[in-house]
């Protein structure tokens, strides 16, 4: 499967973004999906993460309120709706495919990566 994020940018602190990814080649109905993060010198780490259908979602405690996970199924899309962005927000944000229905949190549950979309808080 192929997954293309976008919506990236530089944004202020306090300001919010919405990432997307639009997914193919695969059912993409029939797959959890997550958002995770990387910044400079540090591990990637889970974001967010939805169940197949949409009803079961996952959040790491540093974005939980924040930051909305979502899909539209019928488009083949995953969406990151984030606010209240702070500099330790910044990091390269990728897409991922689960190789199960419910979303989790450990990188080697997702078997199908996305290319990345950069994110910069800052004033």
């Amino acid at each position: 499967v192929q997954l293309q994020a976008s919506g990236g940018g530089l944004v202020q602190p306090g300001g919010s973004l919405r990432l997307s990814c639009v997914a193919s080649g695969r059912v993409f109905s029939s797959d959890a999906m997550g958002w995770f993060r990387q910044a400079p010198g540090k591990e990637r780490e889970i974001v967010a993460a939805i169940s197949s259908g949409g009803a079961l979602t996952y959040y790491a405690d540093s974005v939980k309120g924040r930051f909305t996970v979502s899909r539209v199924n019928a488009e083949n899309t995953l969406y990151l709706q984030m606010g209240s962005l702070k500099p330790e927000d910044s990091a390269v944000y990728y897409c991922a495919r689960s190789r199960t229905s419910v979303p989790g949190a450990r990188l080697n549950e997702y078997d199908d990566w996305g290319q990345g979309t950069q994110v910069t808080v800052s004033s």
